[in-house]
This record gives structure tokens, sequence and C-alpha cells, in this order.
């Protein structure tokens, strides 16, 4: 993974995990790899993984088991919850840059259908 210089690695780090429960990857209920398996996974030291992993039991992703490991919540809904949420910001923050370009939002959604039935949006 390579990382963003003007973005904490950390939450890049939490965004990957969130996108690999989306995705399926990992799902409601799994055991999270340990501290040293993912700073070895993503090249980072175990304090940042300490971080990621109290960001995410802060966002109610995962809990910690004492001396067993980090789980993700048992919540079915978290991955739909998940997805709805990283739609959303992704989009806000798709409009906020077109409007720096001063698109209005009819020229927006000219562009995108445009980019539809060209294929280029998958």
């Amino acid at each position: 993974m390579e990382f963003r210089a003007n973005y904490p690695i950390y939450l890049q780090i939490a965004e990957d995990l969130k996108r690999r429960i989306v995705i399926g990857e990992l799902k409601p209920g799994d055991k999270l790899p340990s501290n040293a398996e993912l700073a070895m996974a993503y090249q980072v030291n175990p304090n940042t993984v300490q971080r990621i992993y109290r960001q995410l039991e802060s966002e109610g992703i995962s809990f910690s088991k004492r001396g067993i490991g980090t789980f993700l919540t048992d919540d079915a809904t978290m991955p739909n919850r998940l997805r709805q949420e990283i739609g959303t910001s992704v989009s806000k923050n798709f409009l906020a840059q077109m409007r720096t370009y001063n698109f209005t939002n009819e020229e927006i959604l000219q562009l995108l259908q445009a980019q539809w039935k060209e294929g280029d949006i998958c």
C-alpha cells in the first residue's frame, strides 16, 4: 500500500481495513491480525497498529479481548453501514472538488452519465 503524505498513516490503514470489510474480505466476528502481523503486512510500527485498532474500536467496528486479540463486531449490518458511510464521504469530496471548478449539479450529472455510457465507470 502506498501512503499519501498529507493524511495520517493510521487513518489510511483503517480505511483500507474498512474497504476490506465492505468487499467481504473481512467479515463480522472475524479475528483481526495481531499487532505484529498487521505491522508487518503494512510495514508500519506496532504502535501505529495500536492506534489503528483504537480508531476502529472508537467507531464501533472492533473490540479487544484481553490476551486473545482484536475482533470485528458481530454486527451483520456493519459492512453495509460502512459502505454507505464511505459512499457518502467519497461523493461529498467529489462534489466539493467539482464545485471548485464551478461545475453545476446538472453539468456534473451530464459528465457522469457520459462517462457511464462510454464505459469508463465500472
